[in-house]
């Protein structure tokens, strides 16, 4: 994660103004369309979040387990992460 932690950080701080907005937007009543535009903005920047470190730790820490021969402990690494990105 060493090389996307900065833009990483960046992003997460760009999603925390979002749902200080949306706390915001709520507690003024606003149109129930708009208020879902903005859920939807932070769930994708979420899943972004997540599809840097998941590439992140397939390149690196999965493929460092694979070398030093702990292939079941990778394999069942991606298998999680695998399950976690279908909920």
């Amino acid at each position: 994660m060493h090389k996307d932690k900065q833009k990483i950080i960046k992003r997460l701080k760009i999603i925390e103004g979002q749902v200080r907005g949306l706390q915001k937007m709520v507690d003024e009543d606003k149109y129930c369309i708009d208020i879902i535009t903005q859920t939807s903005a932070v769930k994708q920047g979420l899943s972004n979040i997540e599809d840097i470190l998941m590439e992140d730790h397939l390149s690196c820490c999965v493929v460092d387990q694979i070398k030093k021969g702990k292939t079941e402990k990778a394999t069942e690494e991606i298998l999680k992460v695998y399950r976690l990105k279908k909920k």
